[in-house]
């Protein structure tokens, strides 16, 4: 036997009412969290109807959509949760089947990983799993792909369902001061250089030195079950510094990172600074978590969670001819109710309201969440101050003149 997946018992109910539609096939995907012994999924949600192919012939996956919804739903994860792999539900034949599970399996993961600013880790999972579930006869074959290996086989796994799985996981938390400058591209059909700035910032946060209660503990160190781990990060452009916070009993988290200055010219059409605060936060099994873990997922959600609303405004950015002051939009946490303390999170702009992240939660995740179930505490938009942006001709300071031949973009190294 492969892998095992201890799954919350609340997905096998989900999965039991898709069989009763009588659309054929239902795909969706899987998430949850992976060790190295075995993988928890916690919840299951459906791809979305697209309008546009919604007369066409039902015994078709629409691979392209699948994966875009994969991507949309990634970035509406915290850290410690991932998309671990897809489901289809048919009466297909299941050689055929799992074919289609394979394709699907290597391109969603293909293209969520491509929006990963991080070096993968050694102790890193690569083996995704596929569910297929019969609707006639509630039949699942469960199977995994190791997606580093092109050609990979499928390997029989466990599938089994808990109750409770989720009742007790450990929370860990921080506030994070962003100051980034980065490169706006001058083709606008290309994004390379902005991403490259976003990679450079990325290293620091994946650098950085992690505390907890002030302290580096060793990275096996096991962290109390249930309990909230507070932090706090800073990034330092001057001489490293880092403070402490003295709530209770609570462990204390930092991350200390240091700077040497260096200036790097590279074409460009214009820049963007972004500032603010930001709210991240990650979810660890109860399963003997380690502080490497935590410093692991806590650091990757940092990134993915600046990434990801620096990239849902770079569309706009590159069309926009004129100097703007934009808002990012500000991070907001929705419980999941079967779940214990887990959440997941949506990003609303300052000109949305609480309905439009609602309907966002049902189409991306088929969550049924009323607007006082969503936490807008932790990110106030005061907080979020958003990005400066000068594009083209337009730039005024001492660099930005230089922007429409070489720009001297400062930039922080560890």
């Amino acid at each position: 036997m492969g892998r095992g997946y201890i799954v919350q018992d609340a997905v096998e109910g989900y999965l039991s009412r898709l069989c009763e539609q009588k659309a054929d096939p239902v795909t969706g995907l899987l998430i949850g969290q992976s060790s190295a012994q075995r993988d928890f999924v916690i919840m299951a949600t459906r791809t979305p109807q697209r309008e546009e192919s919604a007369a066409a012939a039902g015994d078709t996956v629409d691979k392209e959509w699948i994966t875009e919804h994969a991507r949309q739903v990634s970035r509406m994860l915290p850290g410690g949760l991932s998309v671990l792999g897809v489901f289809i539900i048919t009466d297909a034949d299941a050689k055929d089947t799992l074919t289609t599970l394979r394709q699907l399996v290597f391109t969603v993961e293909n293209l969520i990983s491509s929006e990963h600013l991080w070096d993968p880790a050694d102790d890193d999972v690569t083996d995704c799993v596929t569910l297929h579930v019969n609707p006639k006869t509630r039949k699942t074959i469960c199977r995994t792909f190791d997606i580093k290996d092109p050609k990979s086989m499928a390997k029989p796994a466990d599938w089994k369902y808990q109750s409770g799985l989720c009742s007790s996981w450990a929370t860990v938390s921080c506030s994070l001061n962003v100051d980034i400058l980065l490169p706006l591209p001058n083709n606008r059909t290309s994004d390379s250089l902005f991403q490259e700035g976003l990679k450079a910032w990325a290293h620091q946060i994946e650098s950085g030195l992690f505390l907890i209660d002030g302290k580096r503990l060793p990275e096996d160190s096991e962290l109390t079950v249930g309990q909230v781990v507070k932090c706090r990060m800073q990034i330092c452009k001057a001489k490293p510094y880092f403070w402490s916070l003295s709530q209770r009993s609570d462990l204390n988290c930092q991350i200390r990172i240091s700077h040497l200055h260096t200036y790097v010219v590279q074409q460009c059409g214009g820049s963007v600074s972004i500032t603010g605060a930001i709210h991240s936060r990650a979810y660890l099994h109860s399963n003997k978590p380690k502080a490497r873990l935590a410093e692991k997922m806590l650091k990757r959600d940092v990134v993915s969670t600046v990434a990801t609303r620096v990239q849902m405004m770079l569309e706009e950015l590159l069309t926009s001819d004129q100097e703007k002051q934009l808002r990012l939009p500000h991070r907001i946490f929705c419980p999941l109710k079967a779940s214990g303390p887990l959440c997941v999170c949506d990003y609303q702009f300052s000109d949305e309201s609480s309905s439009d992240v609602t309907e966002r939660l049902k189409e991306m995740l088929d969550i049924d969440a009323a607007e006082a179930d969503l936490d807008t505490r932790q990110e106030t938009t005061a907080e979020m101050t958003g990005c400066d942006v000068t594009p083209g001709v337009a730039m005024a300071t001492a660099v930005a003149l230089l922007a429409t031949a070489a720009s001297m973009l400062y930039l922080n190294d560890i």
